[in-house]
């Protein structure tokens, strides 16, 4: 097992956790599992960093720790909408002492659940996999959009757009709506999805647009309870599952810069890569102006 830990006064950065007190369950793209007891589920967000369904081999120094607070004040921002998976145990309490420096600020332990098979994505915005699709097609997911529209525009409405959950070095799919109702098992159920999704979205957007950002598209994650309850898991609204803009830099017809990983992208687009695994490795500036971006968006939506 591959472990990088660095500790300085400021941050740390975690390549892959090492707890030994806890069952491991899963190594996911940037998350780690493990299990407390039979229905919990520590998180552990690390450094990792995935870009065209590759991890890359250079962790962006306090990525995790970034991102697990963005999350915390988006579930508690959002739980009027629809319940969370968050639990109110400190991930301190379920491991070792000698491994809390790994689950510190970058952890929640939550409640375990029965995921959806699918991604539930909204895009206000026209760009990324919808932009390729609108550009081909004249709609996204089976959504017929108006023509004549530019990169990067907003959209008369945001639009539900789901995709296949794929594997660690495969990629997820935009699917119809039909499609999806068939993975998550019925129609209304996937109708719920969408209905949350998009008042999630919107309400998140409304407030980040005080703050200057503009959320294009995100995704989200659902599960079920043993009741059959949805409930929103994973992360919500961070830079790793969200497009967010500085509003004062959006322009129509243009890919506008961002604070999430589409920095990263845009490197490793100028190299001699094939978008499969091994990736290349980032240089130190590309890591501390990617980690720049995380921090900055996190500062401008809690502060």
């Amino acid at each position: 097992m591959i472990t990088r830990i660095e500790m300085t006064t400021n941050h740390s950065t975690l390549f892959e956790s090492s707890l030994k007190s806890l069952k491991f369950l899963h190594r996911g793209k940037v998350r780690d599992l493990y299990a407390v007891g039979e229905d919990k589920l520590p998180v552990i967000q690390t450094d990792r960093l995935s870009a065209f369904d590759v991890i890359l081999p250079d962790p962006i120094p306090e990525k995790g720790r970034v991102l697990t607070e963005m999350s915390f004040f988006w579930f508690r921002k959002l739980a009027h909408i629809v319940p969370n998976h968050l639990t109110e145990i400190a991930p301190e309490s379920v491991v070792a002492p000698a491994e809390r420096e790994q689950v510190a600020r970058r952890a929640m332990v939550v409640k375990k659940l029965r995921p959806l098979k699918i991604e539930a994505v909204v895009r206000g915005y026209l760009i990324g996999s919808g932009w390729k699709d609108y550009q081909q097609t004249g709609a996204i997911c089976g959504i017929r959009l108006p023509a004549g529209l530019k990169q990067a525009q907003k959209l008369p409405q945001p639009i539900f757009t789901p995709a296949t959950k794929a594997p660690v070095g495969s990629h997820d799919e935009n699917i119809p709506f039909d499609h999806a109702a068939k993975l998550v098992g019925s129609a209304a159920l996937a109708e719920r999805v969408r209905e949350i999704s998009i008042r999630l979205y919107t309400e998140a957007a409304a407030y980040a647009a005080t703050r200057g950002i503009i959320i294009a598209d995100t995704k989200f994650e659902f599960g079920t309870d043993d009741k059959g309850g949805l409930v929103l898991i994973d992360e919500i609204l961070t830079p790793d599952s969200s497009r967010f803009w500085p509003a004062s830099e959006y322009r129509v017809g243009v890919s506008p810069p961002s604070f999430d990983k589409q920095f990263v992208r845009d490197w490793l687009e100028t190299q001699p890569w094939n978008k499969q695994a091994p990736a290349p490795a980032l240089p130190p500036e590309v890591l501390r102006k990617t980690s720049e971006k995380y921090r900055e968006a996190l500062r401008l939506l809690t502060s």
